[in-house]
């Protein structure tokens, strides 16, 4: 199979790759300093190129609650932009099957946990990142709109926050475990963490994701979107402290309630993954925290660098 993997130098998506490649796969990565995702022509270029039969479109502008509130026009257009121009070069390209991916930020602020895929749209997003979770809310109407009037198969996959090795531990953009892990590591008398600790958010291992979402291109062709999670809940208070006796952080934690707690709860019901196409997280949350942890520690000269 040819398959193209947009971001699949990134953090999930070279992790995508690698699965992808031990099944056998040929695997076309783009790299932005030859495709520009935002401009038509290059995406159209890449197409022709690349020439896919299955694409799983990972490419995102994604970051936390303060990237989200900096630069919440550049989220929402640069993520509606690149689904776009996807979808339609999928279409006209005759390509057999698109994986889009979305996120747990496209569900309503108050939505009941466990969050369940029928409720989606039964609210507003938590404001806070509320522009980007609409720019990928998008790409699922727009994919099953392609499904309806030209047969596409599109399917869309809801992610929570994923961590693990080669994440992004810029303290500008990253998300709470990679800024915890960095900052505790960095730091042995005191940090200080916004909101007042809280909230509650699930996590999945990266290496787990890769193998729901491989999965789901493999196995599902369904219309509706499907959770892809671990099913466990964590309050960022609890998970601080979870990080900090795994770094061995002995340090003060001060929580800055000045700053927003984001959506105040987080958690997938995952069954209908498990269901539709048999994936199953598999990597306890100490376990994941440990191989992350130590990721950084043998790479953080080399991953904040790049950054």
């Amino acid at each position: 199979m040819k398959v193209l993997v947009t971001g699949g130098s990134g953090f999930l998506g070279s992790h995508l790759v690698e699965r992808l490649e031990r099944e056998g796969a040929d695997v076309t990565v783009p790299r932005s300093a030859e495709y520009d995702l935002r401009r038509e022509d290059d995406v159209v270029r890449l197409f022709e190129n690349a020439e896919p039969e299955i694409v799983y479109h990972l490419a995102a502008l994604a970051g936390g609650i303060g990237a989200n509130r900096a630069e919440p026009g550049r989220f929402w257009y640069e993520n509606l932009l690149m689904g776009a121009y996807v979808l339609e070069q999928s279409r006209l390209r005759g390509v057999e099957k698109l994986v889009t991916l979305g996120t747990i930020c496209e569900y309503p602020q108050h939505t009941p946990v466990p969050f369940r895929e029928e409720n989606l749209w039964n609210g507003y997003p938590e404001e806070t990142n509320a522009p980007y979770g609409i720019a990928k809310k998008a790409h699922l109407v727009g994919g099953q709109a392609y499904r309806d009037q030209y047969g596409l198969n599109v399917i869309h996959l809801l992610l929570v926050n994923l961590y693990g090795p080669r994440d992004n531990f810029d303290l500008e953009t990253s998300h709470v475990i990679p800024a915890l892990i960095r900052k505790m590591t960095e730091n042995s008398e005191r940090i200080e963490l916004w909101g007042d600790g809280s909230p509650t958010r699930e996590f999945l291992f990266v290496e787990d994701a890769a193998e729901g979402i491989a999965l789901a291109g493999e196995h599902y062709g369904g219309g509706e979107p499907v959770n892809l999670g671990s099913g466990d809940e964590i309050s960022i208070r609890e998970l601080a402290e979870f990080v900090a006796e795994l770094t061995g952080f002995e340090g003060e934690i001060v929580w800055d309630e000045s700053k927003p707690n984001g959506q105040p709860r987080r958690q997938l019901d995952v069954s209908k993954a498990e269901r539709l196409f048999g994936f199953r997280a598999r990597t306890p949350l100490r376990e994941g925290l440990q191989q992350t942890i130590a990721w950084y520690r043998s790479n953080r000269v080399a991953s904040v660098s790049s950054q």
